[in-house]
Formats: C-alpha cells, structure tokens, sequence
C-alpha cells in the first residue's frame, strides 16, 4: 500500500500520504499509526494511542454486557399425580424464576399405563396457567413429544 488517506489524532482529515510519512508523522506526535477501513481506497488510516483505543472499546464493552440481560430457562418437572403440597412448592419456585425474567418450561413426565391418562398433565398444566396467570403469560402452545407433554411461560 504505497499511500494511505490519514486522519489526524484530533479527528481533522490530513489527506492521502505515502505510508512511510504517515509512519514518521505518528512517530514524531508520539501516536501509533492504526488502519481503520482497510478496505477503503486508499486504505483509511488514523493517529492515535492504540492502548488508550483498546481500553475504551474494552471499557464500551463490559458496558453493552451489564445492560442485557440473559434470558435463561428454567425447567420445572411435574408427573400426571402430582400432589397439591409438591404443586404449590413447584409452582412457587416457578413465580420465583419468573419474577427474575427468566423463562419457564413445564414438563410433565409420563411412564407407562399413564400415557391413557393423557388428560390428567393437561388438566396439571392448566392449574398452572390459572394459578400464574397474575404474572405470566403462555409462550407458544402445549406440545407432546412421545411421552412428554411441555409448556413455556414467560413475564407479562
């Protein structure tokens, strides 16, 4: 790359140069020479201290990370009788999980002679619903995979 378009370290446009006097132009300012549209023609160039460059976009970084939050999903695991004391205790921990913004996914695990008891975990997931119904909503719809029947909740 015989030349390069320069920008000075104050943000004002230099113009295109030959490398090497851009290079002698860092160096006397006490800055570093970074390419910053490589693909540009001529590639675009800038004066700067590269460290103190690296600290702030490290520094915007951990910014953008503490602002988003994960979006984590808990599993709670019901069996078609179920007793009401282990429902409450279950459903507890589930408004305690969505309180925290996380996603929440019912399962209810069938074995055996209970899949002709299929309506037994429906009737469980809509006690669910009715009794979470003050702060969540259903995501998507309740599904059976083979001996699985599952629903998601999510936060109003």
């Amino acid at each position: 790359m015989p030349q390069i378009r320069l920008i000075g370290a104050d943000n004002q446009q230099i113009g295109i140069v030959p490398t090497a006097q851009g290079l002698r132009m860092a160096e006397q300012e006490g800055y570093d020479l970074v390419e910053v549209a490589p693909d540009a023609d001529p590639p675009v160039c800038k004066l700067l201290d590269y460290g103190k460059y690296r600290y702030e976009i490290s520094k915007k970084e951990k910014d953008s990370k503490k602002k988003q939050h994960v979006i984590v999903v808990k599993e709670i695991r019901f069996r078609p009788r179920t007793e009401e004391h282990d429902f409450d205790f279950k459903v507890r921990h589930a408004r305690k999980f969505l309180e925290q913004r996380n996603k929440v996914k019912f399962t209810v695990l069938f074995r055996g002679r209970e899949m002709a008891y299929k309506e037994f975990g429906e009737a469980l997931l809509e006690k669910v619903v009715t009794t979470l119904s003050d702060i969540a909503k259903i995501e998507g719809e309740k599904k059976f995979e083979g001996r699985i029947l599952t629903m998601t909740m999510i936060l109003k």
